[in-house]
């Protein structure tokens, strides 16, 4: 059936004229001036932490218009090269118009779903941590293979990251890892991730070749802004410190530079070796704890609106994805119903389908609780 391109046009101009109204686009606009004008001052380094926030910031702010106007001219294009076609009666222009359509709905599907993150952490960095549950050394493998996995979605981003502890498990795989992902509603895209991920397959580790059922828990904080105000008195936190250990429990470095953090009020545990100092190791293992803490709080907060509410609470389910490798190729989403039959690419960082819809799937969940 031939395409009705100038229907589809239409929805596309719709769609946008919505995303760029969302967006606020002078807004944007304004944000970059003011911030153009904090970096090009002269005395802008000499507080270098203030100095990298500012210019992070308005990379990122920058980085978002870009997207927003990328978005407008590839519509601009596609209607020129459609207005061509028809005009030409041209078969093979036709078919490229029909191809671009496709990669520009796709293209304006996920800026859509970037206007639908407006939640109170949403626009911050995020905080990952990923550990090995039930399963013994499959678990262990598999939460590994999720650590690449995100890794190397955000390196498909562009984003950068920053991993601040690893744990080591004895025969293969980690019992757990965090790390950061600095990029502009990092936390509101990965957050649904957050849940337990399950793994179905032939174990490498199995002399039998016993299919296994594994598991890997994932969390997903919003990294703590200077705006927060999570203080930590000195004599709430017990500071430990260690040599930091690498697979197999080699040791690492000779000196004491690992860092354990322990909340006396809350019991939170925090560790962070990625760093040759103790002083950096102390400082992002703290940074981390007020992530946690500062989770904690929202939680709370939830909780007693949810009791308000008279719901008990909006549980999404703990378990939200099942990998299977054997006996068939599948990977689902048991939320969403979202599903692909190519694990491998989803193991190597393809998942913005399922982060899409996830958040459209949150966002009409939370509309038809409230």
């Amino acid at each position: 059936m031939a395409v009705d391109f100038p229907a589809e046009l239409r929805e596309l101009r719709q769609t946008l004229g919505s995303i760029l109204e969302v967006s606020d686009v002078r807004a944007l606009e304004k944000q970059v001036a003011e911030l153009s004008e904090q970096a090009s001052a002269p005395d802008l380094w000499d507080d270098p932490e203030h100095a990298q926030q500012v210019t992070s910031k308005m990379s990122h702010v920058q980085a978002e218009l870009d997207r927003l106007s990328a978005m407008v001219s590839q519509i601009e294009d596609l209607e020129t090269l459609v207005e061509m076609a028809t005009e030409e009666s041209d078969a093979d222009t036709l078919a490229e118009a029909e191809t671009e359509l496709v990669k520009v709905k796709e293209a304006l599907g996920r800026l859509e779903v970037r206007t639908l993150l407006s939640g109170e952490y949403d626009e911050r960095e995020a905080l990952v941590t990923i550990r090995s549950e039930a399963g013994g050394v499959d678990a262990a493998d598999f939460a590994e293979m999720l650590l690449r996995m995100y890794l190397r979605w955000a390196e498909r981003h562009g984003y950068k990251t920053e991993v601040f502890d690893t744990s080591y498990a004895e025969e293969a795989g980690i019992k757990s890892a965090t790390f950061k992902v600095a990029a502009p509603y990092a936390y509101g895209t990965l957050s649904v991730e957050q849940g337990t991920h399950r793994l179905v397959r032939i174990s490498p580790f199995d002399n039998q070749g016993r299919r296994q059922t594994s598991f890997a828990g994932v969390e997903v904080l919003p990294v703590v802004a200077e705006t927060d105000h999570i203080d930590i008195p000195e004599n709430d936190i017990k500071v430990d410190v260690y040599r930091s250990s690498g697979p197999g429990g080699q040791s690492v470095n000779t000196t004491d530079s690992a860092v354990r953090l322990t909340h006396l009020p809350t019991g939170v545990v925090v560790t962070c070796q990625n760093e040759k100092s103790q002083l950096q190791n102390k400082a992002s293992a703290l940074r981390v704890l007020q992530a946690k803490l500062l989770e904690r709080a929202r939680q709370e907060r939830q909780a007693e609106l949810d009791s308000l509410k008279g719901d008990g609470g909006s549980s999404w389910g703990n378990q939200m994805r099942s990998y299977v490798l054997h006996p068939y190729q599948m990977v689902k989403d048991l939320r969403t119903e979202e599903e692909t039959g190519n694990p491998t690419a989803v193991f190597d960082g393809d998942i913005d389908a399922f982060l899409e819809s996830g958040i459209r799937w949150r966002l009409n969940s939370e509309k038809a609780a409230g």
